[in-house]
């Protein structure tokens, strides 16, 4: 385990946001809600893009603050089906990392759900998409598709701090932005959605567990990207950010 800077801020983000900013007094901790975020890296140009928007302003958890898509786990995405299964590094990661193997399919397929209703974006095959019910799912089942794992690969995860009132074991997984369908188009839950070059992101208003992701995603080529690399997990000690793997 390593002790990370109490601030991995850019000097031009609003003095820096935290999720430690979110805290709030409490006697009892709240449990962390599954997670999971997808990271779409667009490599067609000089520089990489990453798919990112900024939370509405209203929002309880984050407020203003640009993130990749993604939500927590609904019981749907524990139903649904994938047309394609993990590859076999994919696999691998999970085997060696016992934390990711519970719910690993279900979170990604969360992922894949969430960026389609954020962004419009399919990442999807030829499949049927099972008894999965909801809105959500109906984009895939009208085109006969269902969520395509093979390609995604983890690069990180994290977890809100005990002192939050609102708490997350989040998942980000990585894919290549080629593997996307469909119009990029906003739900409205995030604004100013965009493919922003990596060194923009980095001084974007962002919180540190995405920065700390993007960071991560620069030595992280999802389609190459090996079994054996450690999945590195972002979480807090006494307020202060600490990266283990």
């Amino acid at each position: 385990m390593h002790s990370l800077p109490q601030r991995l801020c850019h000097p031009r983000r609003n003095q820096g946001l935290s999720l430690l900013q979110h805290a709030a007094p409490k006697t009892r901790a709240v449990r962390p809600r599954d997670a999971a975020s997808l990271v779409l890296i667009d490599r067609s140009g000089e520089e990489p893009c990453i798919l990112m928007g900024r939370r509405h302003s209203k929002m309880s958890f984050v407020p203003d603050a640009f993130v990749f898509p993604g939500g927590k786990l609904d019981a749907t995405d524990e139903k649904a089906k994938p047309a394609t299964a993990f590859d076999a590094e994919m696999k691998a990661q999970i085997a060696q990392t016992p934390a990711l193997s519970r719910r690993a399919e279900a979170l990604a397929m969360a992922a894949i759900r969430e960026t389609m209703e954020e962004t419009g974006l399919l990442i999807a095959a030829p499949g049927d998409v099972g008894e999965a019910s909801g809105d959500a799912w109906s984009p895939f089942r009208d085109q006969g598709l269902a969520p395509h794992l093979a390609p995604l690969r983890f690069v990180a995860r994290a977890i809100t701090p005990t002192e939050s009132p609102i708490r997350f074991h989040a998942r980000f997984y990585a894919a290549p932005a080629g593997i996307a369908t469909g119009e990029l188009r906003g739900s409205g839950e995030l604004e100013d959605l965009d493919w922003y070059p990596l060194s923009e992101a980095l001084k974007l208003p962002v919180i540190d567990v995405t920065e700390f992701v993007l960071h991560e995603v620069q030595g992280v080529m999802p389609e190459q990207a090996s079994g054996d690399r450690p999945v590195p997990l972002f979480a807090y000690r006494n307020g202060r950010p600490l990266l283990r793997k």
